[in-house]
């Protein structure tokens, strides 16, 4: 039998006709069989499928692709991947451009042909070479041949198996052996018409470059009628010669010398198993290497030792890191990971106490690593990277090629092939001894691929992947690897971003034993998105930088919101650490302080003072002053490190009992008395937590409640009753009633027995309701009939309103509201409404009830403070959603809500008292004084002191409704549209300043005009000052605004202020501000000098550039930083200069500063010399912070000898 040859480009009938045969002839034979299947594959795949959201993974050390498996592709992903590392076929199908192929662009168009098969087939390979993911996707590529079978003439070998003991016996029974025809088998010839004896046999005329061997595994068999698979042995060679197989010719031997290059193998039996395929790098396109080989043979134990000593050195370690990147270039914390993964340890437990922090050793190689500005990524300078191996010792050199030899072709060897297993999406080196085991069993060789031995590859093909790709592809694959960076950098942010809520120390104040927002919870809290591998220092420096308005120290402390309040708890120190290290959490609380007081308190902190909210229990006391028999319950806050006997003082009970409620085993609660010598003992001994309840008894009343085996009694009679009284008919003779109930007594029975006992018309019985009171005599929600005291948290004793009307069912809800943010206690109206119900049909129908017109009201929610929280904004959402309950108080606010995306901001108009270079009224303040409340005199803390001292206008022209996504610049267009600044003329918004104005202050500056508001994130409550300006501004980024005023000579006041911009792009020290100072007051710097000046303690604070600090344990000189203390220099500051050439006698004080601070004494020429030499010698602190440590004065002497 002749076999005719075939051509290189009909190898691809070969890949799509196994493939389609495999599914038409076998059935389910290439079903998955999961039970056969290593857990990795599968596991991978429905990974895959839960996070299809996140990028691929990047190709893993072997730098190969697989392929993802749909569901039964397993062997069409083997057959692709021999076809991609034959090269000479990957390269023919490179070869064929749009002439051959069409493009896809013109798929849809009628007249085109485009061959979508080879086309997804060149993408797939491309991305099989160049494109960074562990595993392809053949999604598009079986979408495009549907599974449809096309006939074509290709070399297939099918040999058998059965009976059978190796490749070589199969070809020889098939191809050498002869058929003898004689006897009564004798063959019948065509031209002479006779029987005659012949010899029948089949030779291989001509062989192909690439050749397929399928083995014959699957058979039928016809006694039990089932199929089987061949698991016997089976070996085939991996050099053949097919000589002897064909027929005899002058050819060279070697053209009939092949090697094997690609196996298929089959993990299962004949109704359902798995495929994957060994490979033969034959271009050294991965990296074969394995992990699992610590040491290579040929190393002496000298050269083991070397190896050794190099995890001990991290300056070879990064440097071996580096150089595997393409770029050179790296973020520092991964490079921390893959420090992690190269020596099995991070740096903090290795090299942190050797050499410190990973950044403070790139520091101090600056002649080998380059750090960006931000200290975010680090490269290998050139000469560092070029000098990098001649800087390591001869005996190391080699060892620092091991380390570098990651990335491919940097460790190929030549003396043994490459072969990699792919399983799908799974890739591994292996040996070439492993095919061996794959001659027999369930999981055995099933089609073999032999190429020519003597093709040979162009030596630019070797290890690389880019060699005979079509241009448009390597640009296609160059920017999908862009685009995959980019998503998992997203990716990786995302899953190491975490939220933090920061609460503002200054919008706290500490009361009843815990912080509590001096106005609102959202006035008061900053929600921050930040990196939890990034450090503390870097969180401390980046709410610096959100909260330009800071002064002082920051401390920064994990926090908690507990029922009494917030509750301050471990301070954050180390910020060299990062958030990870220092366990913060997803969500955690951080209050933001100066470590030391809150509004002039100083708070405890810490778990053994944490508060406690206890519901304590005590008898009412009448208006004449005695007690009455009624039981009132009131909260109150105490630390948990009190003693319980703080219960007694707290209410003024010289001599008392107290009783703390427990429950017993059935369910039932009893009041149990507190020893009197445990009354020492703290809360947290003994057991009390949040809500607990107490009950107190004085002793000197003997008609209260006394103690009997262990349960609480009034008189001698058990308290196992509730007060009813009556408030549906006022001239009823009975006014209230006890009624006698258990914890499990239903509410409707209470009712009703209380309406037969107070002689109330039967009729109320379908339109009453029972209602608590509390101890100030205000009736809460009505309770539902169905509910048991238990279920409705009533104690006994408690007292009860029995009132008109129906209690809200289980889907409405009783709310109290009332008009305006004052409330006062028994003016809220009431009202029940559907949870369903809109938040704009609540609004209606409460502004009708309330008999108020118009449509500029909207509703806030009333806080646990008793005052207006944050508006509900969410018109449309229902009360539900936005989770208000029964009970709650809704406030109706005069003032229409700005839509959402937008913001009401109050502007407001700075008139700085006459200043010059501003510009002018010309209409003189609108010929008058302006109108009452229109104005206001504030301080002036950005003004100028001196004679000014007085105060600044802030003149108010009105509400401005503004998108949050517009800029600075549109803020001040729109604020000059308004009417009641037609009167001041501004040439442009160019013209204009924006500050943020806080407690009546200018706070922020809003410096960038191409900002979004956005991005300043302005509250709902902030209000803007507008700044007129003689000239243009444009500030940028590092511009800081200061207001400077020369000092008069001879006299104890100042010149009028005068702006100055100062660019601190080199820092914010002082030697940088004096040198801008100087270079604007045209002066020479060493002649001048300055002071920040602090309006609220009238005091001055001197800038000079000589008190930097010197510390004794690092030796070194500390740049000060004028954002920092003492000074706390920011936006708006007062600067005040001195001509020393006129007068130096130390003082910046006014005679307005004198007065203010109650000292008119002048002081001498020897307080200020000794004023300025403590400054000189000690550095120099704010005024009026005697807290604040002072700083060491380190003197180094050398030693001469």
């Amino acid at each position: 039998m002749f076999v005719s040859n075939v051509g290189l480009g009909r190898l691809v009938g070969l890949g799509w006709r196994q493939a389609l045969l495999s599914f038409t002839m076998f059935g389910d034979l290439f079903e998955e069989d999961y039970s056969t299947v290593s857990d990795y594959q599968y596991g991978r795949e429905k990974k895959l499928k839960t996070k299809g959201l996140e990028p691929p993974a990047p190709r893993e050390f072997t730098n190969l692709s697989g392929i993802r498996n749909q569901g039964g592709t397993c062997y069409l992903n083997s057959l692709l991947q021999t076809l991609h590392f034959t090269p000479e076929f990957r390269e023919a199908l490179f070869s064929l451009g749009p002439e051959e192929l069409g493009s896809f662009e013109d798929k849809d168009k009628p007249d085109a042909k485009v061959r979508i098969i080879p086309l997804q087939l060149q993408r797939l390979f491309a991305q099989l070479l160049l494109l960074d993911q562990d595993a392809a996707s053949t999604a598009d590529l079986t979408d495009s041949f549907g599974w449809t079978s096309n006939e074509e003439d290709f070399l297939d070998l099918t040999v058998a198996v059965k009976n059978v003991s190796s490749l070589e016996d199969a070809l020889w029974n098939m191809y050498v052996e002869e058929e003898v025809f004689d006897c009564d088998n004798l063959y019948h010839c065509g031209t002479c018409d006779k029987l005659v004896k012949a010899a029948k046999s089949a030779k291989l005329r001509k062989l192909p470059p690439f050749l397929t061997v399928s083995l014959l595994r699957f058979n039928f068999d016809f006694v039990k009628r089932e199929r089987y698979k061949e698991t016997s042995c089976y070996t085939f060679p991996l050099r053949i010669n097919f000589k002897p197989f064909c027929e005899q010719s002058d050819t060279d031997d070697l053209e009939y010398v092949y090697e094997l290059f690609s196996v298929i193998i089959h993990k299962g039996g004949c109704y359902g198993g798995h495929y994957h395929v060994y490979i033969k790098d034959v271009d050294h396109l991965g990296n074969w290497q394995f992990q699992e080989e610590k040491s290579k043979p040929g190393m002496n134990l000298k050269d083991l030792q070397n190896e050794e000593e190099i995890d001990d050195d991290p300056l070879i370690i990064l440097k071996a890191i580096l150089l595997q990147e393409e770029s050179n270039l790296i973020p520092v914390d991964q490079l921390g990971q893959k420090l992690l993964k190269k020596i099995g340890m991070s740096w903090n437990k290795k090299y942190r106490k050797q050499y410190g922090p990973l950044r403070k050793f790139l520091q101090l190689h600056s002649q080998i690593f380059l750090l960006s500005p931000d200290e975010s990524t680090v490269s290998l300078l050139k000469n560092g990277s070029l000098q990098a191996e001649s800087h390591f010792p001869r005996n190391d050199q080699h060892i620092f090629k091991t380390l570098t030899s990651e990335s491919p072709g940097l460790n190929d060897g030549t003396s043994c092939p490459h072969w990699f297993d792919i399983n799908d999406s799974k890739v591994q080196p292996i040996k070439e001894k492993d095919i061996e085991r794959q001659f027999q069993g369930k999981e055995s060789a099933y089609m073999l691929f032999y190429r020519k031995s003597q093709l040979q590859r162009p030596p630019e093909a070797r290890a690389n992947p880019r060699y005979g790709v079509p241009c448009h592809l390597l640009n296609e694959m160059d920017a999908a690897n862009i685009e995959l960076q980019t998503k998992r950098a997203e990716c990786d942010s995302i899953d190491n971003n975490f939220d933090l809520h920061l609460h503002l120390g200054p919008h706290y104040h500490f009361l009843n034993g815990a912080l509590h927002p001096v106005v609102s919870q959202a006035e008061s809290t900053l929600d921050l998105t930040f990196d939890k591998r990034k450090t503390l220092g870097d969180l401390r420096q980046s709410i610096f930088q959100l909260l330009e308005f800071w002064e002082g120290d920051m401390v920064l402390s994990v926090a908690k919101l507990v029922p009494a309040g917030l509750h301050v708890y471990q301070m954050l120190d180390g910020d060299d650490l990062t958030l990870c290290e220092l366990e913060i959490a997803d969500g955690e609380d951080l209050f933001v302080w100066n470590g030391v007081e809150v509004g002039g308190i100083q708070i405890p902190t810490g778990s053994d003072c944490e508060p406690l909210l206890l519901n304590v229990l005590h008898l009412a006391t009448s208006s004449e002053g005695e007690k009455c028999q009624q039981l009132v319950e009131s909260p109150h806050v105490f630390p948990s490190n009190a003693e319980v006997g703080a219960v007694l003082t707290a209410l003024a009970v010289p001599v008392g009992v107290l009783f703390i409620n427990t429950t017993d085993p059935a369910g039932e609660e009893n009041w149990v008395a507190i020893p009197k010598e445990d009354l020492k003992k703290t809360f947290r001994e003994q057991g009390l937590r949040d809500r607990s309840s107490v009950l107190v008894q004085d002793s000197s009343d003997d008609n209260s409640l006394l103690l009997k085996q262990g349960k609480w009694f009034t008189g001698m009679n058990e308290v196992n009753w509730l007060q009813v009284q009556n408030l549906c008919e006022l001239g009823s003779e009975e006014k209230q009633v006890k009624i006698s109930a258990t914890v499990n007594t239903v509410v409707f029975d209470i009712r009703i027995k209380a309406i037969k006992e107070l002689k109330l018309m039967k009729e109320l019985a379908e339109n009453s309701c029972l209602r608590p009171i509390d101890r100030n005599g205000k009736l809460l929600c009505p309770v539902p009939d169905s509910y048991t005291l238990k279920e409705a948290e009533l104690k006994m004793g408690s007292s009860l309103g029995l009132c008109p009307g129906k209690a809200p069912t289980s889907s409405q809800l009783f709310l109290f509201f009332t008009v305006g943010s004052d409330v006062q206690p028994g003016t809220e109206m009431e009202i029940i409404v559907e949870e369903t119900m809109s938040v704009r049909d609540c609004l209606q129908l409460m502004l009708g009830k309330s008999g108020l017109p118009g449509d500029r009201w909207h509703l806030r929610k009333m806080d646990w403070c008793y005052e207006a929280g944050e508006p509900l904004c969410e018109e449309d959402a229902t009360l539900r959603e936005l989770m208000i309950c029964s009970g709650d108080t809704l406030l109706l606010i005069e003032g229409k809500l700005p839509p959402p995306g937008f913001l009401k901001v109050p502007l407001w108009w700075y008139q700085p008292g006459g200043s010059p270079g501003h510009w002018k009224n010309h209409q003189d303040q609108r010929n008058g004084a302006p109108s009452p409340g229109g104005v206001w005199r504030a301080a002036a803390t950005q003004g100028a002191p001196g004679d000014l001292h007085g105060e600044v206008s802030l003149r108010y022209l009105g509400d401005l409704e503004i998108s949050e996504e517009a800029t600075v610049a549109e803020l001040k267009s729109q604020a000059m549209t308004l009417s009641s600044s037609s009167g001041f003329v501004i040439p442009s918004p160019a013209f204009l300043r924006a500050w943020t104005v806080e407690r009546k202050r200018l706070g922020r500056l809003l410096r960038i005009n191409r900002q979004q508001l956005r991005d300043y994130k302005l509250g709902r409550k902030t209000e803007i000052c507008l700044e007129p300006l003689q000239e243009e501004e444009n500030l940028g980024p590092q511009d800081v605004v200061l207001r400077t005023r020369m000092r008069l000579p001879g006299e104890r006041a100042y010149a009028p202020c005068v702006d100055l911009v100062w660019d601190t792009a080199r820092g914010w020290t002082a030697g940088s501000l004096r040198q801008r100072v100087a270079h604007f007051c045209s002066l020479p710097v060493e002649k001048i000098e300055i002071a920040k000046y602090f309006p609220e303690k009238f005091e001055w604070l001197p800038i000079s550039s000589w008190n930097q600090q010197f510390t004794k344990r690092k030796k070194k000189k500390k740049q000060d930083n004028l954002q920092g203390a003492p000074y706390y220099l920011k936006d708006g500051d007062t600067i005040g200069i001195k001509n020393v050439l006129l007068e130096d006698d130390g003082d910046f004080s006014t005679d307005a500063d004198d007065l203010g601070r109650g000292t008119p004494r002048r002081p001498s020429s020897h307080d200020a010399l000794r004023e300025r030499s403590r400054d000189l010698g000690c550095g120099a602190t704010t005024p009026g912070r005697p807290r604040a440590p002072e700083a060491s004065l380190s003197i180094h002497v050398r030693s001469f000898r």
